[in-house]
């Protein structure tokens, strides 16, 4: 599908709305502010003063007001992983993304989700960007209309079961190759019939990594399946899958902060230990351990700081 892009001031976005309103249709998703149907055409203007144009017409239709805005087809990413096909960021992709797994406190998350081709314009204007720019808070604000617009699935492995598989032996590369192929499957049987262009995973292993730890599950997702670092910059579909997944982190982490009365520390540094002494105090062993990843070297440090402040 064609997609144009244009920007457009005040005066020139009224008189869109004039050429096109015996064509006009109703669309309430977030940010349109006026949509128009033709035979071979949709035209969809946002609140930002930005107008696309999709289908087979478009190129026509574009040309009555402007030049498209110019959108590079090659990343200058520093990403490494596959070759991506050219204009890869214009085409219908599920992508998937990860956090928590380097946080002691709170549960690993996954989320998939898929941006179709004509979804990408409005899943920007959502304000979907690569979601290390954006703030915790913004990602609580954004994440809910993105939810409503994408077919998605998010997956929340809580620290009690973590910590079961991971002193049975499993790595967090398996953990998470795990749960990737799950939320990928269950994305994909949601809007079967259709299929993606590309599924484009946050890559955290090699391909042959990645799918051995997959080997013994009964279905595994390898159809048009590339990895990528840095993925979040690459497609919207994985920067949105970026944000839903951390927005699921922070609502655990919002359910944990309650336990204890008051906001957890996030990442895994000297402030984690301290307060993970603080908690083993307070509610002991086995309640730091439910809401912690047990295996990392800040339990040992919480552990000294406990037997410093008894002696």
């Amino acid at each position: 599908m064609t997609n144009i892009v244009l920007l457009l001031s005040a005066e020139e976005q009224t008189k869109v709305q004039f050429h096109y309103a015996t064509s006009r249709i109703d669309r309430k998703a977030p940010g349109v502010i006026f949509a128009a149907k033709l035979s071979d055409t949709t035209i969809t203007m946002y609140k930002s003063g930005k107008l696309m144009f999709q289908g087979g017409g478009a190129e026509r239709e574009a040309a009555r007001w402007g030049t498209a805005s110019s959108t590079p087809t090659k990343s200058t990413s520093t990403a490494k992983g596959d070759k991506l096909p050219e204009n890869f960021a214009a085409m219908s992709v599920i992508g998937s993304d990860e956090t928590g797994t380097g946080d002691y406190f709170g549960p690993v998350t996954v989320a998939a989700v898929y941006v179709p081709a004509d979804k990408i314009e409005l899943v920007r204007e959502l304000g979907v960007k690569d979601s290390k720019m954006l703030t915790d808070d913004y990602m609580r604000q954004i994440a809910p209309d993105l939810k409503k617009v994408c077919v998605h699935s998010v997956l929340i492995l809580h620290n009690e079961k973590y910590n079961q598989i991971q002193a049975r032996g499993w790595s967090q590369g398996k953990i998470k190759a795990l749960l990737h192929n799950q939320a990928l499957k269950h994305v994909l049987n949601k809007i079967a019939p259709e299929k993606p262009e590309h599924i484009l995973i946050d890559q955290f292993a090699e391909r042959s990594i990645y799918y051995n730890h997959l080997k013994n599950e009964k279905e595994i997702v390898r159809e048009n399946v590339l990895f990528s670092t840095k993925a979040e910059n690459l497609h919207v579909a994985v920067a949105t899958a970026s944000i839903l997944a951390r927005y699921a982190f922070l609502k655990e982490m919002d359910q944990l902060a309650e336990i204890v009365g008051y906001p957890l520390q996030k990442g895994a540094s000297n402030k984690v230990d301290e307060m993970a002494a603080r908690i083993w105090m307070k509610h002991g062993e086995e309640t730091l351990r439910s809401m912690t990843k047990w295996h990392f070297a800040n339990t040992e440090k919480a552990r000294k700081l406990v037997l410093k402040k008894k002696s």
